[in-house]
């Protein structure tokens, strides 16, 4: 019998870091657009969120397929647009 590993890839750096910057994008929405009567909006997580994102974008950008910057790219302006505008209102 031959001894098969059990150890998983690690994914590259720019999949993991998608991944967060996504989530992030998603929760920095949620906390600019609560959901329920009663909800308020937390623009401080949202900042936080934000922010979070744009550095990881920043720091990855460069390793990230020019369609892929462009999205990211589009997104984080995006959010932080929504966010200038519900700091405003």
């Amino acid at each position: 019998m031959s001894a098969q590993s059990n150890a998983t890839a690690i994914p590259p750096i720019e999949v993991v870091s998608s991944e967060v910057i996504t989530s992030l994008a998603f929760a920095a929405h949620a906390y600019m657009e609560p959901i329920g009567e009663d909800a308020v909006a937390d623009l401080d997580a949202a900042d936080i969120a934000i922010e979070l994102a744009g550095k990881i974008y920043d720091r990855i950008q460069l390793r990230l397929q020019p369609e892929e910057r462009s999205a990211f790219g589009r997104l984080l302006t995006e959010l932080r647009m929504t966010y200038v505008r519900k700091r405003g209102a």
